[in-house]
């Protein structure tokens, strides 16, 4: 990367705090000490999420937390009040995994990039929340897992976007154990993109944003939706859906200028078209 950039960092004032900056949108969970993800704190992230969407100065989101824990996953004393409920907490728990299931699919549906700022403890729903971004970024400090097996919740929704980023033999070795991993353990096991120290995080970060931010908007939403949906496909299909992708890319206004410009060995003007 280039030089190393600082930015303000944004006034914290729960649960979830928008700054936008240089087309740079950081969404920083504000509801310590946990950052636990309640119903409220996932609805309130959801609709940043949305709002995000419709906001075309938004290139680039990251994802952060205030306080010493990133995400300590579901609110289970949440959970646990609903059981006094007629049906035990049945429609409770299924109105909270199913707004998690939005959230998550939020973040991998959603247009522009985001990207995981991750210091101190991602558990579960909060490991999750990592898997589910398109970049992390983690601290030397942050560390990884998925303990539900061990107060006898196993990690199943933690488990679709963590099975989609690391081995499957590394996924069960997390699920089955609930042991915790350190930073450099969850670069090895391709969870986090690159490990930190504290003092730079929040810098390296933004400069990975604001790199990304300088590029075509249209092209990196191409590029981002192309790239999970040829996930799912056999070989062949990949091939011909990518194919299709890469004609239409072509046609477009900024895959003229970029390559124009290349060839004339001058900075491209985007239009984002």
């Amino acid at each position: 990367m280039a030089e190393i950039l600082a930015i303000k960092p944004a006034a914290v004032e729960g649960p979830v705090v928008a700054q936008l900056d240089k087309g740079v949108l950081r969404l920083t969970l504000a509801n310590p000490p946990a950052n636990a993800l309640s119903l409220a704190v996932m609805a309130a992230l959801t609709a940043e999420l949305e709002r995000a969407r419709a906001d075309k100065a938004v290139r680039v989101i990251v994802l952060s937390a205030a306080g010493k824990v990133f995400c300590a996953g579901h609110d289970l004393k949440e959970m646990t009040a609903r059981r006094t409920d007629p049906d035990h907490g049945k429609a409770f728990f299924a109105e909270t995994f199913a707004a998690c299931a939005t959230l998550m699919q939020a973040i991998v549906c959603h247009p522009v990039p985001v990207i995981a700022e991750v210091d101190g403890l991602a558990t579960a729903a909060g490991l999750q929340l990592v898997a589910s971004c398109d970049l992390a970024i983690a601290s030397h400090e942050a560390t990884f897992c998925t303990p539900g097996v061990n107060i006898g919740l196993f990690c199943s929704t933690p488990m679709v976007a963590l099975s989609r980023n690391v081995s499957r033999k590394q996924a069960m070795e997390m699920l089955l154990t609930g042991e915790t991993i350190d930073a450099a353990t969850a670069k090895e096991f391709g969870l986090v993109n690159r490990v930190v120290p504290r003092e730079y995080l929040n810098q390296i970060v933004t400069k990975y944003a604001q790199t990304i931010a300088s590029k075509s908007s249209l092209v990196v939403k191409t590029g981002k939706e192309a790239f999970y949906a040829q996930a799912e496909m056999g070989l062949a299909d990949a091939y011909t859906y990518t194919g299709r992708i890469m004609v239409e890319n072509m046609l477009a206004r900024d895959a003229e200028e970029g390559i124009g410009a290349f060839i004339g060995k001058r900075k491209p003007e985007w239009t984002d078209e």
